[in-house]
């Protein structure tokens, strides 16, 4: 497994090409459907793959996360993904893809792993309405590949999300309104589940906003606002003063984007923060190098909340008092 991942230590720097790397497991046959599924996960998120090592059970865990591993030191949670997403597979898990993403570390637990693939973000496509709700907006994209197998990419930071069990009070405690109602921002997100945090960030901020599920659908976005503000004799930025982007979306990732709206002069002055699972330091050079102003983790709403006010009003958010 080791020579799988010598790819990725010699990938080419993708940024702005609209391309990804993905790694292929499958988890299994389900035993309900009699198929073997082929699900993929983009390669900057995994960190090895390994034999799984021996797991160490603990309380009070969601029924889906196995226990606890030792990797060099570090306790690191498990996940059966296929008890997660609701399979009865008929075959063991007992390869682990360790994963690291928002600044964590997690093994996912999975039947086998393929290949590494490097494809066109526009090859992902959305999923159909149906594969979304039969598994609970879990998979963010599907491509067919040449020998006719469609590949889904789970929603990795959805299950880290929904595993984490963190106290939803306290995410966004000590946030509080921008005191202004002018405010508008443009979203882009593949994810529900961070379509959702940034939705009641922006509520609790009092920011109004536009949100698309793609990178494409946001640039979609971006020229409607472009040929608005012509028509109207303004300027984009009287519309859309800020544009906040993830970077792994189907179609058009947020590389592409950002690169899109930078080369524009139609949007000229309007900042983009991206915010992405993908936070290592690599990562944010890749997207400063296509002209990312900002770079906030997903899943810190108080970093997000005060980077929009210092980029939205030029000083960080008042804090919230409590009596």
């Amino acid at each position: 497994m080791s020579e799988l991942f010598n790819s990725i230590d010699a990938r080419t720097r993708l940024a702005g090409t609209n391309k990804l790397e993905i790694l292929l497991f499958a988890l299994g046959v389900d035993s309900r459907t009699g198929r073997r599924e082929t699900f993929g996960i983009n390669v900057f998120k995994v960190r090895e793959v390994m034999r799984t090592p021996p797991i160490t059970a603990a309380p009070d865990m969601p029924p889906a996360v196995k226990g606890m591993v030792s990797l060099r030191g570090a306790l690191v949670p498990v996940v059966d993904l296929a008890d997660y997403i609701g399979m009865q597979p008929d075959s063991p898990r007992d390869i682990m893809i360790v994963t690291e993403y928002n600044g964590k570390t997690q093994g996912f637990l999975v039947e086998s792993v393929d290949t590494i693939l490097r494809l066109d973000w526009e090859q992902m496509r959305v999923p159909p309405q149906m594969l979304t709700s039969n598994l609970g907006g879990l998979v963010t994209a599907v491509t067919e590949l040449q020998d006719e197998r469609l590949v889904m990419m789970l929603d990795v930071e959805r299950v880290l999300a929904e595993t984490a069990k963190e106290d939803d009070a306290m995410i966004f405690s000590g946030i509080s309104s921008l005191g202004r109602d002018d405010l508008t921002i443009l979203f882009a997100d593949d994810s529900s589940v961070a379509r959702n945090q940034i939705e009641r960030t922006l509520a609790v901020l009092g920011v109004k906003h536009i949100s698309a599920v793609n990178g494409r659908a946001a640039w979609e976005e971006m020229l409607r606002v472009a040929s608005l503000a012509e028509s109207t004799g303004k300027h984009a930025k009287d519309y859309v003063q800020l544009v906040l982007t993830d970077v792994e979306m189907p179609e058009m990732d947020g590389y592409l984007l950002t690169k899109n709206i930078k080369s524009d002069p139609r949007f000229a002055g309007i900042p983009i923060i991206m915010h992405s699972s993908l936070s290592s330091m690599s990562n944010q050079q890749l997207g400063r190098s296509v002209g990312v102003d900002e770079y906030v983790p997903k899943f810190e709403p108080h970093r997000l909340s005060e980077t929009l006010g210092r980029l939205l009003l030029g000083h960080k958010p008042a804090a919230a008092t409590t009596n």
